[in-house]
């Protein structure tokens, strides 16, 4: 049986992802790589917690994984450090790969949105209370790498944390600004480009276009102008604006 709900989740993603075939992922390489790790916590019907990595090397992004924990946890202190520890696998491995392609390695930053994780991952089981002493052994293999040079933890605002992206349902300014890091796209800060996706019209229809989209692509001679035009939908139920016209006919 068809699941009401369901279905108009699956609606809304298969609008996104028709309205923004014109976005594109730009890379521009360099030679630092820098690691964004996040985590939802207990987030699962299992209370299970959530992990998104992410990892730039230069501009754009190179590599990202969101995945399942598969322990539950106590704290958002202790996931953040589950997540770490899960990530360090690939990290080591990129560290190798570039290494083996003759580039210098400097230290790698893995960037993280909770200071207490920062501190428990720097310190170790020196750190150990009440509160962390259940943890395994190996979530402390992170300390052994700091202490190595390998690695360090940065601290980083969590409106600048783009591993957000991966773990939590974004919207409005905070999905478009970190879709813009995600991808090297121009800030919409800086230009007149307006990135929303769906937009709504008296007729509750949606349009999904960027302002001054048509005119760009009439002046430019792309094929744009054509999948903007042509992507005019109807109105998808489930939305805080769909909600309240439907009330408002009954």
């Amino acid at each position: 049986m068809l699941d009401e709900d369901d279905y108009k989740k699956l609606t809304r993603v298969m609008q996104y992802l028709r309205c923004t075939r014109e976005l594109t992922l730009t890379i521009e390489p360099g030679t630092d790589a820098q690691w964004r790790v996040d985590s939802s916590y207990a987030v699962h019907p299992d209370k299970r917690s959530h992990s998104g990595v992410i990892m730039t090397l230069g501009k754009g992004v190179m590599y990202s994984t969101s995945c399942k924990q598969k322990l539950n946890t106590k704290s958002s202190m202790e996931v953040e450090l589950v997540a770490i520890d899960n990530a360090m696998g690939q990290i080591l491995w990129t560290r190798h790969f570039l290494a083996a392609q003759g580039l210098h390695i400097p230290m790698t930053t893995i960037f993280q949105d909770n200071k207490s994780t920062i501190l428990l991952a720097e310190n170790g089981s020196t750190l150990s209370s009440n509160w962390t002493r259940h943890l395994n052994v190996r979530y402390y293999f992170v300390t052994d790498k700091i202490k190595n040079g390998e690695i360090k933890i940065a601290y980083c605002p969590t409106k600048d944390m783009i591993g957000d992206f991966l773990t939590k349902p974004l919207q409005g300014s905070a999905f478009i600004r970190i879709q813009e890091k995600i991808l090297n796209l121009p800030s919409s800060e800086n230009t007149t480009v307006h990135r929303s996706v769906l937009r709504v019209d008296k007729n509750n229809a949606i349009h999904c276009s960027r302002k001054d989209m048509r005119k760009d692509a009439k002046d430019t001679d792309t094929p744009h102008g054509d999948s903007v035009t042509n992507c005019n939908m109807k109105w998808a139920r489930g939305t805080k604006e769909g909600n309240r016209d439907d009330k408002a006919s009954k």
